[in-house]
């Protein structure tokens, strides 16, 4: 090689050093590309008041360990991709406790002053049908994990709203098919459910199912106390003189417990078996104060009644791990409902290829199947808006060995044997013999 050579490709190779040195250089000067915001969940439960320890602090405790999975990653298979489709979820609290004028207002600030992504909440029916249609004039995509009147999709069709956790048709249903087989000579009944529409639409769906299954069986005592009434002595003396052979509540909150403990002393449940369609919120708080032969629901297959599944596996044990109790079905509900928001939120994003807007989330989430850790739910009523699950219902049983509930005799009850067809409502299923129940 001649020396011009030479020095021509010792200039090169200096000039190509001298060139990658400056892309590396401004390459390590150009800060990081962002990462992408977070995606904000409002989310709603009762966390001061009489709701608050058995149903409202349960539930955001589903939401705190659930969220905290899903943002690591760390959530069993089918769900186990970063937050919703890699982008991290950030959380608000709001407590549900207040008036309804209250609860919209909260909702509000959630959706135009935070401007959060989806609202997820609510226990107290009153408070659903109140927010219900300002979802609708804001455009706010709001998932509900547990309020369950009927009316929600019933009423009027709806585009934001869903509820992936089945309405309380199923529970009436479910509550009168386990009765029944238990007690098949059955003629006299009683009901104490709270004054409003949860306690409302319960108390008509039993006894619409009742006047199916045992069209002998007639209503004795039909008592209506006020929600957070807390005192019962004058509607406890009212059943002490019933001959009912069974007693239907729908009652949650302090309500159920305070009920149960003042009515157990005065031996109500000796006279007549309790049919709690909530019950199971109770179990670990009440104990060895829950009578024995008490009929437990648990607004679906929730808690002990849940299926062994992997995700039921895992739930129970991050949840055990964290607060020291197993999870009740508000819990359950929860976290199936924030599982259900991430299939629809995932769905919509693969399609789209980016964030995926409002409107998308939504035609995705409509008429979706998925598992959780309670099961199937099939977003089967309502436009495919409104969830449907299986249910199930068991005898109490303390267990003085162990120190612990259980729940035995459980019979369980497919979906399509406990909730209306999407042609027809609540009321018209049952008024007509509930046609086409399969169980």
């Amino acid at each position: 090689m001649s020396r011009l050579s030479t020095i021509a490709c010792r200039t090169f190779g200096l000039a190509t050093a001298l060139t990658l040195g400056s892309v590396v250089a401004a390459s390590a000067q150009q800060p990081a590309a962002p990462a992408a915001p977070p995606i904000k969940l409002g989310i709603v439960s009762f966390l001061s008041g009489p709701a608050a320890s058995p149903f409202g602090v349960p539930g955001r405790n589903g939401a705190e360990i659930v969220i905290e999975a899903l943002n690591a990653g760390k959530a069993p298979a089918p769900y186990n991709t970063v937050g919703f489709a890699g982008t991290k979820i950030e959380t608000k609290f709001v407590d549900e406790a207040g008036s309804t004028a209250q609860v919209v207002t909260e909702f509000r600030n959630l959706v135009q002053r935070d401007q959060v992504d989806a609202v997820v909440g609510y226990i107290s029916s009153g408070s659903c049908l109140a927010v219900t249609p300002v979802a609708d004039e804001l455009k706010a995509l709001t998932v509900y994990f547990d309020c369950g009147t009927p009316r929600i999709f019933e009423e009027k069709p709806r585009k934001y709203v869903f509820r992936p956790s089945s309405h309380a048709t199923k529970d009436s249903t479910g509550a009168a098919r386990y009765l029944v087989a238990r007690k098949k000579d059955i003629t006299l009944f009683s009901g104490i459910n709270q004054n409003y529409a949860w306690g409302q639409d319960s108390w008509k769906d039993f006894v619409g199912a009742m006047n199916v299954l045992a069209p002998k069986a007639k209503v004795d005592k039909e008592l209506m106390p006020k929600l957070f009434q807390g005192e019962f002595g004058a509607e406890i003396s009212t059943l002490l003189t019933s001959k009912s052979q069974a007693l239907h509540s729908s009652f949650w909150d302090g309500d159920l417990e305070s009920f149960i403990i003042q009515s157990s002393a005065r031996g109500l449940q000796k006279r007549m078996p309790f049919i709690g369609t909530t019950a199971e919120s109770s179990i670990w708080r009440l104990r060895d104060k829950l009578p024995d032969g008490t009929i437990v629901g648990g607004r679906g297959p929730h808690g002990p009644l849940a299926p062994d599944n992997e995700l039921n596996t895992w739930f129970k044990t991050i949840y055990m791990d964290r607060y020291g109790t197993p999870p009740t079905y508000p819990s359950y509900q929860m976290a199936l409902s924030l599982l259900g928001l991430k299939v629809a939120w995932e769905k919509a994003h693969k399609a789209k290829g980016s964030k995926p807007t409002t409107d998308e989330v939504v035609a995705a989430f409509e008429n979706i199947e998925y598992e959780s850790p309670s099961g199937t739910v099939k977003m089967a009523l309502g436009n495919g808006h409104q969830g449907i699950q299986a249910t199930a219902y068991g005898t109490y049983r303390f267990n003085k060995q162990k120190g612990q509930p259980e729940l035995v005799d459980v019979v369980r009850f497919a979906a399509e044997c406990v909730n209306p067809p999407s042609d027809k409502s609540s009321e018209e299923w049952l008024k007509a013999g509930m046609p086409g129940a399969k169980c």
